[in-house]
């Protein structure tokens, strides 16, 4: 894990992907490294049968340390810049996979 800073287009991205706990948040646009989430894009979310469905623990939290992979997608954000995610897949309020559209070369 690493401590910190983000922006808050960054922290509420988090807190979305916190929302969803297990899902996707689908059409994510990643413009000068941030992400827009104005308008937000749209969050898909599953529910697991036969587990109790709680709010993630560090939303109670006003500061935390990031989780390795907020880090990676974070560094991702910082190395593409510009970029149309179609589907980012949350694990646990954690993102797991990222799905780019790429373009074909002909």
């Amino acid at each position: 894990m690493k401590k910190s800073t983000v922006s808050p287009a960054r922290r509420q991205l988090i807190e979305l992907m916190q929302d969803v706990h297990y899902g996707s948040i689908e059409g994510l646009r990643i413009r000068a490294g941030e992400p827009v989430v104005d308008p937000p894009p749209a969050a898909v979310r599953d529910l697991m049968l036969g587990k109790f469905e709680r709010v993630h623990p560090a939303r109670e939290l006003s500061d935390f340390q990031l989780r390795d992979a907020l880090v990676d997608l974070f560094d991702l954000f910082d190395r593409e810049r510009d970029v149309d995610i179609d589907r980012l897949t949350i694990q646990a309020g954690l993102p797991l996979r990222v799905r780019v559209r790429v373009s074909s070369a002909a």
